[in-house]
């Protein structure tokens, strides 16, 4: 067994029961982070999530990195799905006590690694032209999505030593989650386990010269220098989805005492 699998002793909650279905490896991660009012987001984040901020302010993430080593249990990497770049748009949340992310968007540079993300776990990854390039010490990277006007073209480097997150601090609120979260169709809650050890983050620095993927969803960031770490590389395993909740309108049934019809 990956020794991984047994450093428990991070985690807010045990492990869940039942195997990992993928695994894959996440290199050279650029978190950049600005603060957004939690009004901003609730209307794009559904219900029963609840925002999860840190001294009453919301975060949004725009994340580029590399996925390598990318497979299913008890299958080699397949070449076609194995490595490629991604980008992702976050927030925070919680429900029922665990703190998890919420996506916006997730870009991959793989057209069948976005179709699988998207069949397999209903996230909304998109198709874009992407490349990561090593350039003077840091890396440069270039995404567009297909079809849409989002688009993030970066330069960031590592900046630090790399450390662990302490527990309590931003950073750690920031970067130290092991769930995420997604809402169906019908409005079920479902949550998807993930472990991995503690983020070797470094602080980082960037410019940033276009970033659309974020307005692309809705949400409008602060024209302020974001928040920057960087990480070198973390190995991730991930669970396969649970309904954790059921349908809004069985909320709504619980608060109003009405009966409603359940959808087939």
């Amino acid at each position: 067994m990956d020794p991984i699998l047994s450093s428990v002793a991070h985690r807010p909650w045990p492990l869940p029961e039942g195997p990992w279905v993928l695994t894959q490896r996440w290199h050279n991660l650029l978190f950049a982070h600005w603060p957004v009012a939690p009004a901003a987001l609730r209307s794009l984040v559904p219900q029963p999530l609840v925002l999860d901020t840190y001294n009453a302010q919301a975060w949004v993430a725009v994340t580029p990195f590399q996925i390598a080593g990318n497979r299913a249990r008890l299958l080699p990497p397949l070449p076609p799905t194995s490595s490629f770049p991604e980008l992702n748009v976050r927030t925070y949340v919680t429900f029922d006590g665990k703190p998890g992310v919420y996506f916006f968007s997730l870009d991959a540079g793989s057209f069948l690694a976005a179709l699988g993300a998207r069949l397999g776990y209903g996230l909304p990854y998109f198709h874009a032209a992407m490349r990561i390039k090593l350039e003077e010490g840091g890396f440069k990277y270039w995404s567009r999505r297909y079809g849409a006007e989002a688009e993030f073209l970066a330069r960031y480097a590592p900046a630090g030593n790399p450390r662990n997150p302490q527990r309590g601090s931003l950073e750690h609120f920031l970067t130290e989650r092991y769930c995420l979260y997604r809402v169906g169709a019908r409005g079920a809650l479902y949550r998807a386990d993930i472990h991995h050890l503690p983020w070797p983050l470094e602080d980082a620095t960037a410019s940033i010269e276009r970033n659309t993927v974020a307005s692309a969803a809705g949400i409008q960031l602060p024209d302020a220098a974001p928040l920057l770490y960087y990480a070198g590389e973390l190995k991730v395993y991930i669970w396969p989805l649970r309904r954790v909740a059921a349908p809004a309108y069985v909320f709504e049934q619980e608060r109003t005492g009405q009966v409603a019809v359940k959808p087939v």
